[in-house]
């Protein structure tokens, strides 16, 4: 069983990763998504899809929730309010904007993300992340909390 202990040790393992985007390398570089996807290799081994090319603006330009869409096909959807430490958090940069951003969230009201032009970082979930905060999922089969 994958516990939320595992998770989020795994993701913390990546604070300091240059961004680089479409990249998934732990301390080479990765984006929002490639830190999830990374930590995914590290608790299930291989990705049960691989993330197609996409642009920075990708979101924008097909209006699709393509991210969502990604994060119900392959974890497990809960309520914002019911979402735990080690859960996946997606955001909305605007309102009416797809779900562009992806973070692991950490205990004591911290995200865990690859921030553009800086690393995964360790960040408050302030209310600026919080009002962007759309949907939040748990990793396949993870234990509950504490684990």
């Amino acid at each position: 069983m994958i516990t939320r202990t595992a998770i989020l040790a795994e993701a913390r393992d990546w604070i300091g990763t240059p961004y680089q985007h479409q990249a998934s390398a732990k301390h080479a570089g990765c984006d929002c998504l490639g830190l999830v996807r990374g930590v995914w290799r590290v608790l299930y081994g291989e990705e049960p899809e691989l993330a197609p090319a996409y642009t920075p603006d990708w979101a924008e330009r097909l209006s699709e929730e393509t991210l969502y869409d990604a994060a119900r096909r392959h974890l497990t959807e809960v309520a914002l309010d019911a979402a735990a430490s080690g859960d996946v958090l997606l955001f909305r940069m605007h309102d009416g904007a797809p779900m562009k951003h992806v973070a692991i969230l950490d205990e004591g009201g911290v995200l865990i993300h690859a921030y553009w032009g800086r690393a995964v970082v360790r960040s408050r979930f302030a209310p600026w992340w919080r009002a962007r905060c759309a949907a939040a999922f748990s990793f396949p089969g993870v234990a509950a909390w504490p684990s």
